[in-house]
């Protein structure tokens, strides 16, 4: 039985269909019996996905709604939320998991019989796994009440092993990473009711509305596992919600974890949708805490957590520096990405809490109350790794704070990060290495880092393998040697004794010698050579004076009709796919560049370039069409990217990317909104040719594209020398004269 009262809003019918959403429109206006919305707004009104998938199938223009179409759009259009929604799918999906006959036998009957077996089969799971998480999870519903018996005993039995963690025996929030191993647990047959007394009616279950979502993600956990399938749910309503959450990178999370090194014991206090803690190389007892102010995503947490590994998984909710709910945990490593700026954090209650070892942080410092924090939770030598914005690194308000780490030998390094690592993105954020201090003596020296060298052209991101294998070198050699090999404008081990002025000024820019003292006059010859062989090669290929022609009148068509006529084939780009390919982004379109971006791992396939296709960015208003040669062959269509594969024996690629760069054919196909210009690539228009005629306009627009790379070539080139010159005149690496 499909729910009714899931929604589907009109971008979500075209998604559905496969059309645009005028199309959406257009069905609206045409057709009497179309499906009345239910819900939204006059301007954004929603409708029932039931009613909308029985009328497009009725119309033929549905046979079938993708599997993970159709779980996508109960979700996004559940009454009581996405979030609602994808905890009670984690939830499902977690139990398929783990006691995947249990699901079986509850799932047998009808929807209301699963809604109502459902909040014991689900304690009965989660409580082993996730602890006292199980009451957020589950609200309403006794978290232990059924639970098998021997379940309950085992789990307490091993509570007192958790590493780090003082805790009775008996008490019901230690989580036991191997109880769903134990045999007679697994696969119990038998599906608690929680029913009332038959004198004493049941209440409704809270998890009727989400029976068809639950049984569509079974289906979707049964084609690509549970795991994948809550990745997947996950990941779109990230991507859909971009404004609501702050992300960590999962290249960058990686990153951390391995500065972290291989732990027993893991916390993120602040651990938001669980990146940073998914990132960690999990083993055999291993246990994961973590703790987020926001109960739905201290849920999605330990959800995405205990589905990933079968590590011990404590999570909980609740403001971390008011009400620490790990407060006697002695971590082996620290994973942070803390809220940045905040001013409401604790300062005026806090005063006096025990955590502030190195100085009581200013109002305006929250990020060092949060490094103290972590501190504060690592066993002696434990390591802690927190994303810092790089003010933290010279406030005035802060130094006193920076110099007691700097001098009890807790802070070991501070690495600068490329623009555009993270959010925001328009500045180079910092990753800070603290070490708890055992009783040795600290270390005189500090590593500081700087990786901005490794930015990547526009929105692209960075180079991670270049930045991953900087840093780590560098890290590896700090601290086995103390002192790594001093790079230029890279790296350099800096003694303390050196920092602690009266600014204690941590950013890594200011104590590293400038590149241009490697670069030197030699770098500088070279590139002046390069820019006169380039600009040689500009000028013999400056296109020849023009001749004037009289108007042409020929007759044109469409790049829509051209695509229904099967001379072309249009594909849209935005997803990853499995494989972890480069992703040709709209900045490199417009740039030339190589490509240079990432996106997230996604169920959906990727589009791949092949040499001849034709690439034109939707966004910004440019009339730029890129055709994709052998260099660039096998990346990833990016998002805000249309790709266009001509037939041969119908178009030239030269000539159909010549004619799309025209001004005014842009100017016709464009729609114009109050903050953006977005290009339908159905209207661009071109000429009806012969193939022969179309290669002569092809060979002529490759001729201008190769002047045009020529230019920018030069344009770079001669940036690179003028900049290296200013730094060497100022610096004393290059002679006046």
């Amino acid at each position: 039985m499909q729910d009714q009262a899931t929604e589907v809003t009109a971008a979500g019918i075209a998604r559905l269909a496969g059309v645009g959403r005028a199309a959406v429109s257009n069905w609206r206006r045409r057709h009497a019996d179309f499906p009345k919305p239910v819900g939204g707004t006059e301007t954004s009104p929603s409708f029932a996905l039931a009613e909308v998938e029985a009328w497009l199938r009725k119309q033929g223009k549905l046979a079938e709604v993708p599997l993970r179409e159709r779980v996508w759009q109960q979700l996004a259009g559940h009454p009581e939320g996405p979030l609602t929604a994808l905890v009670h799918a984690g939830c499902a999906l977690l139990l398929i998991h783990e006691r995947p006959t249990v699901w079986l036998a509850a799932s047998a009957g009808s929807d209301e019989r699963l809604a109502r077996l459902l909040p014991g089969a689900l304690a009965q799971a989660l409580t082993p796994r996730l602890g006292e998480l199980t009451g957020v999870l589950l609200p309403g519903t006794g978290a232990s009440a059924d639970v098998n018996t021997s379940d309950a005993s085992q789990t307490a039995d091993r509570g007192s092993t958790a590493p780090g963690v003082n805790t009775p025996p008996t008490a019901p929030g230690v989580n036991t990473p191997d109880t769903a191993d134990t045999p007679g647990t697994s696969a119990a047959p038998d599906v608690p009711d929680s029913s009332g007394t038959p004198d004493t009616p049941s209440p409704p279950s809270p998890f009727l509305p989400s029976v068809p979502l639950l049984r569509g993600a079974a289906e979707l956990a049964a084609e690509a596992g549970a795991r994948q399938a809550f990745e997947f749910l996950l990941g779109r309503h990230l991507d859909a919600n971009p404004r609501q959450y702050t992300l960590t990178p999962s290249e960058l999370a990686a990153l951390m974890a391995d500065l972290a090194g291989p732990a027993r014991t893991v916390l993120d206090p602040a651990c938001g949708t669980g990146a940073l803690l998914r990132a960690v190389d999990t083993r055999p007892e291993q246990w994961l805490h973590a703790q987020d102010s926001a109960p739905d995503l201290a849920a999605l947490t330990a959800l995405r957590l205990a589905l990933h590994s079968r590590a011990g998984v404590r999570a909980a909710a609740g403001d971390t520096l008011r009400a620490d709910a790990f407060p006697e945990l002695r971590a082996d490593a620290v994973l942070c990405h803390p809220p940045f700026n905040e001013r409401n954090w604790g300062h005026d209650e806090l005063a006096y809490d025990p955590r502030w070892e190195y100085g009581f942080p200013a109002r305006t410092e929250s990020e060092l109350a949060w490094v103290q924090h972590a501190l504060a939770r690592l066993t002696e030598g434990g390591t802690a790794v927190l994303l810092m914005p790089p003010a933290a690194a010279s406030r005035r308000s802060g130094r006193r704070i920076r110099a007691d780490l700097l001098r009890r030998g807790a802070l070991r390094a501070v690495l600068a990060l490329p623009v555009g690592a993270a959010p925001p993105y328009n500045i180079p954020l910092h990753v800070w290495v603290l070490r708890r201090p055992e009783r040795n003596p600290a270390s005189p020296e500090v590593l500081l880092m700087d990786t901005g060298r490794f930015a990547g052209e526009g929105r692209g991101g960075p180079d991670w393998a270049a930045v991953r294998e900087a840093v780590l070198d560098a890290w590896r050699a700090f601290t086995r040697a103390g002192r790594p090999a001093e790079r230029p404008g890279l790296a350099r081990s800096v003694p303390v004794i050196e920092l602690l002025d009266d600014d204690v000024d941590l950013a890594p820019a200011r104590h590293l010698p400038p590149p241009a003292v490697a670069d030197g006059a030699e770098q500088l010859a070279a590139v002046r050579e390069r820019l006169g062989e380039t600009l040689r090669l500009t000028t013999d290929l400056t296109p020849p004076p023009a001749a004037p022609a009289p108007p042409a009148r020929r007759p044109l068509t469409t790049i829509g009709e051209l695509a229904r006529a099967g001379a072309l084939v249009m594909r849209t780009g935005g997803n990853g796919g499995h494989a972890r390919l480069p992703v040709l982004t709209d900045t490199d379109v417009l740039s030339a560049a190589a490509p240079s971006g990432t996106l997230p791992e996604s169920d959906e396939e990727a589009v791949l370039t092949e040499p001849g296709d034709v690439v034109v960015p939707v966004l910004g208003g440019g009339s730029v069409a890129r055709v994709i040669e052998e260099a660039t062959a096998g990346a990833v269509l990016g998002r805000s990217l249309v790709l266009l594969r001509p037939d041969p024996t119908a178009l030239d690629p030269w000539f159909l990317a010549g004619f799309l760069r025209g001004t005014a054919n842009n100017r016709q196909a464009s729609s114009y909104a109050s903050t953006a210009t977005r290009l339908d690539v159905r209207r661009l228009q071109l000429p009806r040719l012969p193939l022969a005629e179309q290669r002569r306009y092809g060979a002529r627009f490759q001729a201008l594209d190769e002047f045009e790379r020529a230019l920018r070539h030069a344009s770079r080139l001669g940036d690179q020398l003028v900049r290296g010159m200013y730094d060497g005149l100022t610096d004393g690496t290059v002679a006046p004269g």
